[in-house]
């Protein structure tokens, strides 16, 4: 168990342990002040009736008739009538509260000289020639009154019957249920965060597939939250880290074979022929026209990933401005249209709705450059490409983008868009794999979206939706 279980587990149980005894403190002095009013003389009209009938049994029928009128009611009244002789002995040698009986003592007294009898005690000089005082205590009192007892019980009868009107069972029996909630609510508590410090230790190790969602459950709490926030995070810089792995593997890879042509170039331009001659002109002509068109390559790839890396990083060149859409697809079409031309395929554009789009003249042209010059590098021979653009349902305009090759496998629609992907049908052409995923990213930092389909006749349609500029 960790500390923070500990405090969560120290402070509710005394929370609750305050309630407890809290709450069984004013019961029991409740109780202790009914018991101490119970040990005070009756002197309602049932109890004075009570005490006149027996006074009138024991006057005139003794005290074996007494005895027998007090056993012959005990049964049906919760209270009854104590005859307490000279010497503190009760007739049928029940127990007396002292309380009452001194009570009952001092009422008689100060009326012995009235003719009305005091209202709940009457004293009765019986035949044997005792006299017995009569009276009725409170209720309570039954327990202090009960057959079989001595005479009036002493300071440690007092303790042992304050010790009994105590909870001492219902007090135990609350101790040990809040330890058991507050020990439940403490680990309801602290066990997620320890599965989260736990986490985090492994994610801080490198072990990114950690995750708390099992551990958690169906809990739905604020901590619930944090955990499936946490699986969250795990899981995106998991595919952070594994794109970087991927870009860099792919990086070299790419880069490795110009290099090793470039290398592969220099070395037949340094060889001598059999006759140890230097190497002919032409030789070495060809062997620079060879180095530069792979440094070409090289410079080319590394433009397109310093482009990728600024937009991952938000970083857009150029001012925002307004730029007509429309107008920048007809020089882009105008361009890939003249060297489609050279490989025996078109491109045809469509502007069926004029929309102006807030965002980077430079990148957008990149965007949509990008994505014709892969359709005219994927259509057939002796097909066209189809350019155009409509407009959206929510304010958008739609560039479509439709070549005439061989499409794409459906669980390829969405990967060819990640960086370095070359599809199984476009594995014989030119390129790197970088100009969809930046135009994607330049996409999405213009607000829009883009998505490939494949055409039923067969082809690739690519759809780019961005956002028209508000008038201001």
């Amino acid at each position: 168990m960790g500390r923070l279980f500990w405090k969560f587990f120290f402070f509710i149980w005394l929370a609750q342990l305050t309630t407890v005894l809290g709450v069984s403190s004013l019961v029991w002095l409740k109780i202790r002040s009914q018991e101490e009013r119970s040990q005070e003389v009756s002197q309602s009209p049932p109890a004075a009736f009570a005490v006149g009938a027996a006074a009138a049994t024991l006057q005139f029928g003794g005290a074996d008739a007494l005895k027998s009128f007090l056993l012959s009611r005990e049964p049906r009244r919760p209270y009854s009538v104590l005859a307490v002789d000279e010497s503190s002995r009760e007739l049928l040698g029940r127990e007396v509260p002292a309380t009452a009986l001194d009570q009952a003592r001092a009422l008689a007294a100060q009326r012995a000289g009235e003719d009305e009898p005091p209202r709940g005690v009457r004293e009765v000089r019986a035949a044997d020639g005792h006299t017995y005082l009569l009276f009725q205590p409170g209720p309570g009192a039954r327990d202090g009154a009960r057959m079989g007892g001595g005479p009036p019980g002493g300071r440690r009868s007092s303790l042992m019957r304050e010790w009994r009107l105590f909870p001492v069972e219902p007090l135990i029996g609350g101790v040990l249920a809040s330890l058991v909630f507050a020990a439940l609510l403490a680990q309801y508590i602290a066990g997620p965060i320890k599965s989260l410090r736990g986490a985090f230790a492994a994610a801080a190790a490198g072990k990114l597939e950690t995750r708390i969602g099992p551990s958690i459950g169906t809990r739905r709490d604020e901590l619930a939250d944090l955990g499936r926030d946490f699986d969250h995070m795990a899981g995106r810089l998991q595919d952070v880290i594994e794109a970087q792995r991927s870009l860099l593997h792919d990086v070299s890879h790419e880069m490795r074979s110009p290099l090793a042509r470039m290398q592969a170039a220099i070395g037949l331009a340094r060889q001598n022929d059999a006759a140890g001659a230097a190497p002919k002109p032409e030789k070495l002509a060809a062997a620079m026209v060879r180095v530069e068109r792979e440094t070409a390559r090289i410079d080319q790839l590394v433009e397109e990933l310093l482009t990728l890396s600024r937009l991952d990083a938000g970083v857009a060149d150029g001012a925002l401005e307004d730029v007509n859409a429309v107008e920048l697809l007809a020089d882009i079409v105008e361009d890939a249209r003249f060297e489609a031309q050279a490989g025996g395929r078109d491109v045809s554009f469509d502007a069926g709705a004029e929309g102006t789009v807030r965002g980077t003249a430079e990148l957008l042209h990149r965007a949509f450059e990008n994505v014709i010059r892969n359709a005219v590098k994927h259509t057939a021979p002796g097909s066209s490409v189809m350019v155009a653009t409509r407009l959206g349902g929510a304010g958008e305009l739609r560039v479509l983008v439709q070549d005439a090759g061989p499409g794409v496998p459906p669980g390829e629609l969405d990967a060819i868009f990640t960086p370095f992907f070359r599809g199984s049908n476009g594995s014989g052409t030119e390129g790197h794999g970088l100009g969809l995923a930046i135009a994607r990213r330049v996409v999405q930092a213009h607000g829009g979206s883009i998505h490939a389909a494949n055409l039923p006749e067969g082809g690739l349609r690519v759809e780019i939706m961005l956002p028209l500029a508000k008038a201001p």
